[in-house]
C-alpha cells in the first residue's frame, strides 16, 4: 500500500511510468478502459466503413476509403501491442467481437456502451450511404484529433508514444474527411450533407461522455487526463462547426 501511495503521489506530481511492473491496480483498470475503447472503437470504425468503400463516386475515393480502413486498423494493433504487456491475448482479440454489428439507424442509446465491446457508442449506428459516411468521417475524425491530442500528452510513456504516432495519421485522415465532403457540396450534395449532420452531429457528441464525471480528478491526478470531457466537447463544437461553416453546413 505504501508502495502504491508513492506511486500516486509521483504521478500526481506529474511522473510517468515506462512499463506494467508496479502500475496501481486502479491505474492499471483506467488504462486498460482507456486503451480498449480505442482499440474497439478503431475496429468498429474501420469495419463500418469498409462497408461503403465500393460505393465511393470515383476510384480516387474508393482509395482514400480504402487506406483510412487500413489504417485504423493498424492504429488498433499499435495499441494492441501495449495492450499485449499486460497480459491481453492479441492474436486473438481482433476476431474476438462483431466488429461489424449495428443497432437500427433509428435507435437512440445516448452513450450507452455496445453490449458485444468497449467501442464509443458512435459506432453502434449504420451508415447510409457515401454522403452520410463522409460526412460522420468529417464529424468523427476531428473529435478523434481532439481526444488523441489528449492523450498523446498521458503519463503511461508506451501509449503516449503510440498515440503520438498515430495523431497525424488521423490528422490526414480528417483532412481526407473535408476533402472529400467538399467535392460532395460542390456538387449539390449540401441537402443530403445537412441531413447527416444533424443525424450525426449528437451522436458524435456523446462520445465525450458525460460532462458532469466524477473521475475526472482522479484521472486527472493519474495523469490519465488533462481535460474535462465537457471541456474537450466544446473544443470539438467550436471546430467542428468551423469545418461545417467552410462546407455551407451548419451545426444542428
Amino acid at each position: 500500500m505504501a508502495e502504491d501511495m508513492t506511486i500516486v503521489s509521483y504521478l500526481a506530481a506529474g511522473g510517468v511510468l515506462t512499463n506494467p511492473t508496479n502500475v496501481p491496480p486502479r491505474y492499471r483498470a483506467e488504462l486498460m478502459k482507456l486503451m480498449a475503447t480505442f482499440v474497439d472503437s478503431e475496429l468498429a470504425g474501420a469495419a463500418g466503413f469498409a462497408d461503403v468503400i465500393n460505393a465511393g463516386p470515383g476510384i480516387k475515393e474508393r482509395i482514400a476509403a480504402a487506406k483510412i480502413v487500413l489504417e485504423k486498423t493498424d492504429n488498433a494493433d499499435r495499441v494492441l501491442r501495449v495492450m499485449a504487456e499486460f497480459g491481453v491475448d492479441a492474436d486473438r482479440y481482433a476476431s474476438h467481437h462483431p466488429w461489424t454489428a449495428r443497432l437500427e439507424r433509428d435507435a437512440d442509446i445516448g452513450m450507452s456502451r455496445s453490449d458485444h465491446d468497449m467501442r464509443l457508442s458512435v459506432f453502434n449506428y449504420p451508415l447510409d450511404g457515401w454522403v452520410d459516411s463522409v460526412v460522420m468521417n468529417v464529424l468523427m475524425s476531428r473529435a478523434v484529433v481532439i481526444q488523441l491530442t489528449e492523450f498523446s500528452l498521458i503519463s503511461y510513456q508506451p501509449l503516449a508514444e503510440a498515440f503520438r504516432t498515430i495523431l497525424p495519421v488521423e490528422t490526414r485522415h480528417a483532412e481526407l474527411a473535408v476533402e472529400g465532403a467538399l467535392k460532395l457540396a460542390q456538387k449539390g450534395a449540401a441537402s443530403d450533407m445537412q441531413k447527416s449532420v444533424d443525424y450525426w452531429w449528437p451522436r458524435v457528441a456523446a462520445s465525450f461522455g458525460s460532462g458532469a464525471s466524477n473521475k475526472a480528478g482522479a484521472l486527472k491526478d493519474m495523469g490519465l487526463r488533462r481535460s474535462t470531457n465537457a471541456e474537450l466537447k466544446t473544443r470539438w463544437e467550436v471546430e467542428a462547426a468551423t469545418v461545417l461553416e467552410s462546407l455551407g453546413l451548419k451545426r444542428p
